[in-house]
């Protein structure tokens, strides 16, 4: 089978740019999850096995059945340096989809890391090696390597819709993922956002302790009357 002809491995796609890459990863998933509209983060559950690790790279998108990996090898062998492999495991946990092995090769071959709607085990040496994986779940039984799956084709993952080439940032708050084209602006709201918060802090630690805010939504809200006030 041609590259062409392949439906089930598409092998070109468009990536973010890395220095927005870069950028984006001075960021935490939180700022851009708000800035985005707080939309495209993944479900809660999949966090990363160690809460040091983070992540920020362009998807690779896989989808697998429950309990098979063979198209996250697929991935692993196509995927080039800095990519961020994300899998729709379907939130399923009844069987590891990674461990240490595939870990490592992810790791040798220079990708950033490995987000799993799904379980993975060696949790122990995952958590000791630091290379970034996030997951919903640890199981110690191994999957199946027969199935196929398509790598690098639109995915819904915990929740959130994927392209390839789609900017993934992850955390110890979670994981949320940027479409390519609008990165650019998002990151300038970042860090229009991040300078905001970190004023805001500086005035609560000075005493400035209500939000600004507070009173007009409450009115809005219908808490407080036009004539009250806390």
């Amino acid at each position: 089978m041609s590259h062409a002809e392949n439906t089930f491995i598409k092998r070109d796609i468009v990536r973010i740019a890395p220095e927005l890459v870069k950028q984006a990863a001075q960021f935490q998933a939180a700022i851009l999850a708000d800035v985005a509209g707080r939309r495209g983060t993944l479900h809660g559950r999949v966090k990363p096995v160690s809460g040091t690790m983070k992540v920020a790279g362009p998807a690779i998108t896989v989808e697998v059945r429950p309990g098979d990996n063979l198209a996250i090898h697929a991935a692993l062998a196509i995927a080039q340096p800095g990519d961020v492999i994300v899998v729709d495991g379907k939130g399923d946990i009844s069987c590891a989809l990674i461990g240490e092995i595939m870990a490592t090769q992810a790791e040798a071959s220079g990708i950033a890391g490995i987000i799993i709607d799904g379980a993975v085990r060696d949790a122990d040496a995952l958590h000791a090696n630091g290379f970034p994986v996030f997951a919903a779940g640890l199981n110690p039984c191994g999957p199946t390597k027969s199935i196929a799956g398509p790598v690098n084709q639109p995915v819904s993952v915990a929740g959130a819709a994927i392209q390839p080439g789609d900017l993934i940032i992850g955390d110890i708050d979670g994981v949320v993922v940027l479409p390519r084209e609008s990165v650019p602006a998002l990151l300038a709201l970042a860090q229009k956002k991040l300078d905001f918060e970190t004023g805001r802090i500086a005035a609560i630690r000075d005493g400035d302790l209500r939000a600004p805010w507070l009173e007009k939504a409450l009115r809005s809200a219908g808490m407080l009357t036009d004539e009250e006030t806390l």
